[in-house]
C-alpha cells in the first residue's frame, strides 16, 4: 500500500507565514503540550518525589526530610521542594546547599511562603 503524499495540502495553513510567525506558532504549541504535564507535576507530587529531587540536588536523607516536612507544613510541596530552596537561595544571594540547610534548620520559611 503506497501513502499518497498530502504534505502540500497539510501545510496550506503554513504557507504564507514568515518564519518569525512560524516560529511563534511553534512555541504556542509546544505550550499546549507542556501546559498541562505542569499541572500534572504541581496537583500531584508528593513527600516522595519531592525528596528523591532534593536528594539529587546533594542533599542528604535526613536534611530532606526536615526541608520536605517543612514545605509540607506550610502548604509549599505543590511549589516543590526543590524549586523552594532554589528560589530562596537567589532571594538571599546564597548557595543552594546553604539555603536548604537553612531551611532543615527552620529558618527562612516565612520568606520562602511569601515567594509563593
Amino acid at each position: 500500500m503506497k501513502r499518497e503524499d498530502d504534505f502540500a495540502t497539510r501545510r496550506a495553513h503554513l504557507a504564507d507565514l514568515s518564519d518569525e510567525q512560524l516560529k511563534d506558532r511553534f512555541w504556542q504549541l509546544t505550550g499546549q503540550v507542556v501546559d498541562p504535564l505542569l499541572k500534572l507535576g504541581y496537583e500531584y507530587t508528593s513527600p516522595a518525589i519531592e525528596r528523591s529531587v532534593l536528594l539529587r540536588m546533594g542533599f542528604s536523607s535526613l536534611e530532606v526530610k526536615d526541608i520536605v516536612q517543612g514545605a509540607l507544613e506550610r502548604g509549599l510541596l505543590g511549589h516543590g521542594a526543590g524549586n523552594i530552596v532554589y528560589k530562596l537561595a537567589k532571594a538571599k544571594d546564597m548557595g543552594i546547599r546553604d539555603a536548604g540547610l537553612a531551611l532543615a534548620q527552620g529558618k527562612y520559611w516565612d520568606e520562602a511562603k511569601a515567594m509563593f
